[in-house]
């Protein structure tokens, strides 16, 4: 197997890669990752040019591909209203049975107050709530934040707490797995609520952009969030930022 396997790579050009990356029909976000999967291959194959069964890395000279991706747009405040009245109709199923609801809610108004991603919601312990304040951990940038709740949104994570240690995970299984069961709550709650287009990182831009509305700097907008560097930042949210300059020269104006 070994000759024709050889044989197979040392045909492989970056001529054919090219052709066959022009045939991808999806988007720019999703051609880039696919390039990176690509170009992981034959990485991970190195032993390949070292035997001698292929030249160069074919995939190397592949450039990705132009484009921003489109940015999601934060709820507005009718939709917060709407997704925060339809947790109290969420039916009493799953593993939480009575009390759902009430669950869903809690991890609602936490995404809508911390703008934490929801992996990093499921993994919130009780301990990390404390003095009316949530103790943030980033694992990119690793700054311990403390960020402020308001009474109402800590008492309804202390109440679906009960005895035990996470608010939103029963501990067993995988991280992933209690993600993707959250993703799946979250659509149904946006049905119900009647919110085209839900997505869970709508939450996140909904937190960032009342931040920006209010003056908070960027840097400080930035740290909230959890990003590597603020030029991630203003990449994703640069149309707030513009939105929050208008807002200022309108007040300048107002006082003409």
């Amino acid at each position: 197997m070994v000759p024709v396997v050889s044989e197979n790579l040392k045909g492989i050009a970056p001529d054919d890669l090219a052709r066959v990356r022009e045939g991808w029909k999806i988007s720019p976000v999703s051609a880039r990752k696919r390039l990176e999967r690509m170009k992981a291959f034959f990485r991970f194959f190195r032993f390949c040019h070292e035997r001698g069964w292929i030249p160069t890395n074919p995939a190397k000279p592949l450039k990705p591909p132009k484009g921003q991706p489109l940015p999601t747009l934060p709820f507005s405040e009718d939709e917060v209203n709407r997704i925060v009245l339809a947790c109290d109709s969420f039916p009493n199923n799953g593993i939480y049975s009575f009390g759902s609801g009430e669950r869903v809610k809690a991890f609602v108004l936490v995404l809508l107050s911390t703008g934490l991603r929801i992996r990093d919601a499921v993994m919130l312990t009780r301990e990390r709530f404390e003095g009316g304040k949530l103790r943030l951990y980033t694992q990119k940038t690793g700054p311990h934040v403390h960020l402020p709740l308001k009474p109402e949104v800590l008492a309804a994570v202390i109440a679906v707490c009960g005895e035990g240690e996470r608010p939103f995970w029963s501990g067993n299984g995988l991280p992933k797995s209690c993600v993707a069961d959250w993703q799946r709550t979250l659509r149904k709650l946006f049905r119900l609520a009647g919110v085209e287009n839900g997505h869970a990182h709508r939450y996140r831009d909904y937190f960032a952009r009342r931040l920006l509305l209010k003056g908070v700097p960027l840097s400080d907008v930035s740290i909230l969030l959890g990003h590597s560097s603020v030029s991630i930042t203003e990449r994703h949210y640069a149309p707030w930022i513009l939105e929050r300059q208008n807002r200022l020269e309108g007040l300048v104006m107002a006082t003409w």
